[in-house]
């Protein structure tokens, strides 16, 4: 049978039986020493059967804590650039333009740049207008990991200090790549398909797998054969860094996961192909939500979108009955009928669902 820790009071019952059984005439009336003695013995041994309850659920990873759950990643993981355990965070790389007075003005390589947000930036290497050119582009990074230092074309830094014949700020033409530290989530996932799917030379969960390992990736699928004998391709998303665009990558990210990918996987395999997805929206048409309010549809909104993100996937139908189970499922939504209950069938093995309109209706 399974094993159940007892309660602080059944523990004192038990030491006082056990007490009672093995000295003769022991007295537990009032606050006798003995009494006193034997509940202060179950306390301690409470305390330790409930370590060993907590105990016993870092040495698995499906339950593990944070710190233990590092130390099953460090054991089991190996990432895309050669550390172990969870991705770290990275930082944003990129350019920026610099435009000076005239030419010949030396930009030092280590320049510090600010935005707005106060996060830093340094130029990574020394550049110097030349004649006739004001425009310089630079290459630059953030001084601190994570999405943070993402920027948009066109944004703008601040140099810090200001170095003379130069504009006092820069204009961001590409700064992008930073990622965040691994949550705990996406870890135990890469951790348990590590154990549930062990290496198998070459099998479809081990693109995944390899997929998994490159930082940014959170979800990766692998299709062999889908282009013909022989061929493998390997479709990603990255929801985090691209959280703007429902997570689908851009070209710089897919050659990234590329390359690694093409460096561990067998040398036999014909082609290989990493692309996005092909989004295809999916509108709900909803009928008498009840209680209707932008608090309610909001959390509506929310629901269907964490039901694509756990159920969509390349190829990959959505059925009326996942979309009307979602709204139901929703906190506070006491009816609603699903105005549409058509299936929603991809184009083609490539296509996947994204949450496109959500019409209310009578």
């Amino acid at each position: 049978m399974p094993w159940s820790t007892p309660t602080l009071r059944k523990v004192r019952e038990m030491v006082r039986d056990d007490i009672t059984a093995n000295l003769y005439g022991a007295s537990f009336i009032g606050n006798s020493v003995l009494r006193v003695m034997s509940d202060a013995m179950a306390g301690l041994a409470h305390h330790t059967l409930r370590y060993i309850d907590w105990l016993a659920r870092q040495l698995m990873p499906d339950l593990a804590e944070t710190e233990w759950l590092d130390r099953h990643g460090d054991i089991w993981l190996v990432n895309a650039d050669g550390t172990v355990g969870r991705k770290m965070a990275t930082y944003a790389t990129g350019t920026v333009e610099f435009i000076g007075d005239t030419g010949g003005i030396v930009i030092p390589m280590g320049t510090r740049l600010e935005g707005n947000d106060l996060i830093g930036y340094e130029t990574l290497e020394l550049a110097v207008t030349s004649t006739g050119q004001t425009t310089v582009p630079v290459r630059t990074r953030a001084l601190d990991p994570g999405t943070a230092g993402n920027l948009e074309a066109g944004a703008s830094l601040a140099v810090i200090p200001a170095v003379p014949g130069l504009l006092g700020s820069v204009t961001v033409v590409e700064l992008g790549g930073g990622t965040d530290t691994e949550n705990d989530d996406d870890l135990r996932m890469r951790v348990l398909q590590r154990i549930r799917q062990p290496p198998q030379g070459g099998a479809t969960h081990d693109y995944v797998r390899w997929a998994l390992a490159v930082p940014g990736v959170t979800r990766a699928w692998c299709a062999p054969n889908e282009m013909g004998i022989g061929t493998v391709t390997v479709r990603v998303l990255y929801d985090d860094l691209r959280a703007d665009n429902d997570g689908w990558p851009i070209e710089a990210d897919l050659i990234v996961a590329s390359n690694y990918i093409d460096s561990v996987r067998p040398v036999a395999v014909k082609d290989f192909w990493v692309l996005a997805p092909v989004k295809q929206y999916i509108d709900v048409k909803i009928g008498r939500l009840i209680p209707d309010t932008v608090e309610i549809r909001s959390a509506v909104e929310a629901s269907l979108d964490a039901m694509m993100y756990s159920s969509a996937a390349p190829g990959q139908t959505i059925f009326a009955a996942w979309k009307a189970q979602a709204v139901m499922n929703t906190a506070g939504v006491i009816s609603v009928d699903l105005l549409d209950w058509d299936d929603d069938i991809m184009l083609s093995p490539g296509h996947m669902a994204v949450l496109g309109d959500i019409v209310y209706g009578a």
